[in-house]
């Protein structure tokens, strides 16, 4: 069922119109059926591991008993998936292949066990959670319903980092950092928020009353926990995004945008730990640290994750198994003293980290996905209907989802550069947002007010002649 906020498209009530046009300013209504209830809350967990918490929710398997209840409730009634191939958009394609790059890369690993064991028990998890975001988004309502699961995770999340977790010094001493985290370490929480902050941002803009109030307080806490983190590709992604939205969001005003970077900003400021800005400090003179020069160190890690891809190009090391190719090996396996210990190192880099054990197929096919989507919204924003900038809830909302997602790509794209995040749920539940806003745009341009049923097939022809996104086979069964 969704809730009735907006109004119905044609009414033939000029007052009752009115009325309905005056409630929909909380924005699109939201799909509250049980299979998306099942989803946001699927969502929720991926994003903060806040069942986790609760002990007694771990040992019911929520996960399980989620997946299933959604599978269950689809099968049941089909109509609440989308209609046709759920690969008819290009970033599921893009996912598919990755999931069978990965599969592939197993009996050419370096251990089949454990790459297979991978796939069973984490990967196959997110693919299956991927899709399942996939098929669910029919329209912008079920688009709208995804994003306020993730930013709604985020503050589950904000909330475990800024009341529940503790802060510790890190293992050089220099800053205190937030410490025994549910599943996640103080970087990736990170990597997390800034996805967060892009889609917590969209639904402010997008919202009013209590929606508007809740986005705004959890922006709020997404830049206090960034501070908490003490991560320095946090600091950096966070700048970047910070100077992407004050440049390149030329269509929401200066004023909100210059309001977005000083709350979040100030929150960053005010949250700080101790030796948080000297932390940052270090920045500016990479070459002092220690990530530049030790042999475990960040430049090193990724100087020999990068050699794996060019002695496997086609394969890699096979998933997983990065730790595996540092102990055995690597240079400093090969050349250690008879006896000595060895540390099997992550590949803390997402790029690295990919390259290594999926090979430059899956390198490629990760990065057509990060940037690759960063370009596909920019060029899908220029193809949208010009009025929609200012049109009712649901046009608004999908032409700022158009400019707050390549945000939160860019977001990723950057603190992912710093943790190893290739295989986990964030960047597949942005290819899912991606797939479901190319769905959203077509079925709204198909479902038009009365008054407007003369001009929704020409402006849908004009649509698909600036560069249509699905494919023409695609396009007749819908």
């Amino acid at each position: 069922m969704t809730s009735a906020i907006s109004p119905r498209l044609g009414s033939r009530n000029p007052t009752r119109a009115a009325s309905a046009d005056k409630r929909s300013v909380n924005g699109v209504r939201l799909s509250f059926d049980p299979m998306r209830l099942a989803l946001i809350a699927l969502t929720v967990m991926a994003v903060s591991q806040v069942h986790q918490h609760f002990g007694f929710l771990t040992a019911l398997r929520p996960a399980l008993v989620l997946v299933a209840a959604a599978v269950l409730y689809a099968v049941v009634k089909p109509k609440l998936l989308v209609r046709g191939n759920i690969l008819q958009t290009w970033p599921a394609k893009v996912v598919l292949a990755l999931g069978v790059i990965a599969c592939l890369s197993v009996p050419f690993g370096l251990s089949i066990g454990r790459s297979a064991m991978y796939i069973i028990r984490d990967y196959s998890k997110v693919l299956i959670f991927g899709f399942l975001l996939i098929a669910a988004i029919r329209n912008v309502r079920d688009l709208a319903t995804i994003i306020w699961g993730y930013v709604i995770g985020c503050g589950a999340l904000a909330w475990l980092s800024l009341f529940v977790f503790g802060l510790s010094l890190s293992f050089d001493s220099s800053v205190y950092r937030l410490n025994d985290l549910y599943g996640f370490d103080a970087n990736d929480v990170g990597c997390v928020m800034l996805i967060g902050l892009a889609l917590t941002l969209l639904l402010f803009q997008a919202s009013n009353g209590r929606s508007r109030i809740l986005a705004g307080v959890i922006l709020v806490a997404i830049g206090a926990t960034i501070a908490k983190t003490g991560s320095r590709g946090a600091f950096v992604g966070m700048v970047i995004v910070g100077a992407y939205l004050l440049i390149a969001l030329k269509t929401v005003s200066a004023a909100k945008r210059i309001a977005f970077v000083a709350v979040v900003g100030t929150a960053l400021i005010f949250a700080a730990p101790p030796g948080y800005w000297e932390q940052m400090r270090t920045l500016a003179n990479p070459t002092q640290d220690f990530n530049w020069s030790d042999v475990d160190g960040r430049r090193a890690v990724a100087e020999r994750g990068m050699g794996y891809m060019l002695q496997r190009p086609f394969f890699g090391v096979g998933i997983a198994n990065f730790q595996l190719a540092e102990g055995t090996m690597s240079e400093k396996a090969r050349t250690r003293p008879a006896g000595a210990g060895i540390r099997w190192a992550a590949a803390h880099n997402s790029y690295v980290q990919i390259g290594a054990e999926l090979g430059v197929p899956g390198l490629t096919l990760w990065l057509v996905l990060l940037f690759g989507g960063i370009w596909s919204m920019i060029r899908l924003r220029a193809r949208l209907p010009k009025h929609w900038v200012r049109g009712n809830p649901e046009e608004r909302f999908l032409y700022l989802t158009t400019l707050y997602i390549p945000v939160a790509l860019l977001g990723f794209a950057v603190t992912s550069f710093f943790v190893s995040f290739a295989y986990l749920d964030p960047i597949y539940i942005i290819a899912a947002l991606m797939a479901g806003l190319y769905v959203s745009v077509d079925a709204k341009l198909k479902s038009r007010p009365a008054s407007a049923v003369a001009v929704a097939p020409v402006e849908r022809r004009a649509f698909k002649q600036r560069g249509g996104y699905l494919r023409p086979s695609a396009q007749r069964n819908r």
